[in-house]
C-alpha cells in the first residue's frame, strides 16, 4: 500500500542522464522508480544541478559509480508517491533533497555520522539511481527530505543538498575556523564558495582564496574574500606567504582534489593549524610528513553529513545567506550534456554553478556576476 500513487495513470518513463564508464555519458529514456521500500518516497524533479564530484565520476575517479548509473545527487522537487511507513511528507509537497541518505537509527546515524550509515550514506547518483532525471526513488525520505518553506527560490534551495553543506561542515567546521583567523581556500569553485561563504560566519580577519581563473577570483572578492591569489604561475604559496608575513594561515582548506592543490595548503598552514580536506581525491596524494611532523596542526578528512541543511535552510529563508550567487548557468534537462560540457570548462564559460531545469525556460543563459 501506498500513499499518493496515482492509480495506474504514472508516467512508465522518463528522461534521465546516465552514466556508462569514464568520459561516457548520455540523455535516455528509463523506467521511472518505483517505491522499493515502505519508507522511500519518489519525487519529481524541478531543479537538479552539478557538482564538481559528478566531474569526478565522470572522469571515472569514483569506482563506487558503476555503468548505468543515474547520476545526480542534488535536487528540489514534488513528492508524487510515498511508502505507508513515510510520516512527514505527503503527496505534492515541495522538497528539499540531501544528497545523504541516513536511516537515523544505526550506530554511526546516533554518532551525527549521517555519510556513513549503515543503511545508506551518499547514495543518490553513486551507489544508486539520482537526481539528474525527471523522477528519483529517495530511501529513509522522512530524514532525507527537507519542506522547502514558501518562497524560497529553487535555485537557493538546491545548493543545500550538497555544495553549502559541504563548504559548511567539511570546511568551515573541520577546519575550525575562529574569529580572527586566517583562511586560505584553495580553490573558488562552488564548493570552495561555499566554503567561503560560511566560513564568514565565525567571523575570520581574512579570507584568502586560490584558484587558477580570474573570473572566479573575481566572483571570490564579491562574495567576500579579502585577498586573491591565482596560482597559474605555481607560486602560490610564495605569495600567501607573503601576505602573511611568512606566518602562514590558521586555516587551510582544500577544495579541488588534485595533488597541485593539496601541496598549497600543507605548505602554507601555520604552526597549530588546522588543514581541511573537501576535494574528492582521485589519485594519490603525498603528505610532508617531513615538514609537518612538528608543527602541531591537524588534518582532517570528511564526506558531508547534512546536519546542517535544517540551519542553513532558515538562513536562506531569512535572506541572511544569498545561495543563489552561486549560480551563474541554467539549462533544461534536454541539455543536460551542454550543461556537463559548460561547467567542465569553467574558465572559458566563466561558470560558477550550473543549474538544470525540468520545467521552465532554460537556455543556459549567463547573468552578470
Amino acid at each position: 500500500m501506498t500513499k499518493g500513487a496515482d492509480d495506474g495513470k504514472s508516467v512508465t518513463n522518463m528522461k534521465a542522464l546516465v552514466y556508462h564508464g569514464a568520459g561516457k555519458l548520455a540523455l535516455e529514456d528509463r523506467p521511472r522508480p518505483k517505491l522499493a521500500k515502505p519508507t522511500d518516497a519518489i519525487v519529481r524533479i524541478t531543479t537538479t544541478s552539478i557538482c564538481g564530484t559528478d566531474l569526478h565520476i565522470k572522469k571515472g575517479d569514483v569506482p563506487a559509480v558503476t555503468d548505468g548509473r543515474i547520476l545526480g545527487h542534488e535536487g528540489v522537487g514534488i513528492v508524487e508517491e510515498t511508502g505507508a511507513e513515510v510520516a512527514g511528507f505527503h503527496k505534492g509537497d515541495k522538497v528539499l533533497i540531501s544528497l545523504i541518505t541516513s536511516c537515523g537509527r544505526c550506530a554511526f546515524c546516533r554518532k551525527g555520522m549521517y555519510s556513513h550509515c549503515m543503511a545508506g550514506g551518499w547514495q543518490l547518483g553513486n551507489t544508486i539511481d539520482g537526481t539528474q532525471a525527471e523522477y528519483v526513488r529517495i530511501p529513509f525520505a522522512d530524514t532525507g527530505l527537507y519542506q522547502l518553506p514558501p518562497g524560497v527560490d529553487e535555485e537557493a534551495a538546491v545548493m543545500l543538498s550538497c555544495n553549502l553543506p559541504t563548504g559548511l561542515e567539511c570546511g568551515a567546521l573541520s577546519g575550525r575556523v575562529k574569529p580572527g583567523d586566517v583562511v586560505g581556500i584553495v580553490g573558488a569553485g562552488p564548493v570552495g564558495l561555499a566554503a567561503l561563504l560560511t566560513a564568514q560566519l565565525y567571523s575570520p580577519a581574512e579570507i584568502i582564496m586560490i584558484d587558477l581563473d580570474d573570473n572566479r577570483l573575481k566572483a571570490a572578492s564579491s562574495f567576500g574574500a579579502t585577498k586573491t591569489v591565482n596560482s597559474s604561475d605555481g607560486k602560490a604559496a610564495e605569495r600567501i606567504m607573503e601576505l602573511t608575513q611568512k606566518a602562514g594561515v590558521d586555516v587551510a582548506i582544500e577544495a579541488v582534489g588534485i595533488a597541485a592543490t593539496f601541496d598549497i595548503c600543507q605548505a602554507i598552514i601555520a604552526p597549530g593549524g588546522h588543514i581541511a580536506n573537501v576535494g574528492v581525491h582521485g589519485k594519490p596524494v603525498e603528505l610532508h610528513l617531513e615538514k609537518l611532523w612538528s608543527t602541531n596542526i591537524t588534518l582532517t578528512t570528511r564526506l558531508v553529513d547534512g546536519g546542517t541543511t535544517p540551519m542553513l535552510l532558515k538562513m536562506v529563508q531569512s535572506g541572511r545567506l544569498d545561495a543563489k550567487k552561486l549560480v551563474s548557468h541554467r539549462f533544461n534537462l534536454a541539455e543536460i550534456l551542454k550543461a556537463y560540457d559548460t561547467f567542465a570548462n569553467a574558465a572559458k564559460n566563466h561558470a560558477l554553478k550550473v543549474v538544470v531545469k525540468n520545467t521552465g525556460p532554460g537556455g543556459g543563459e549567463k547573468p552578470e556576476l
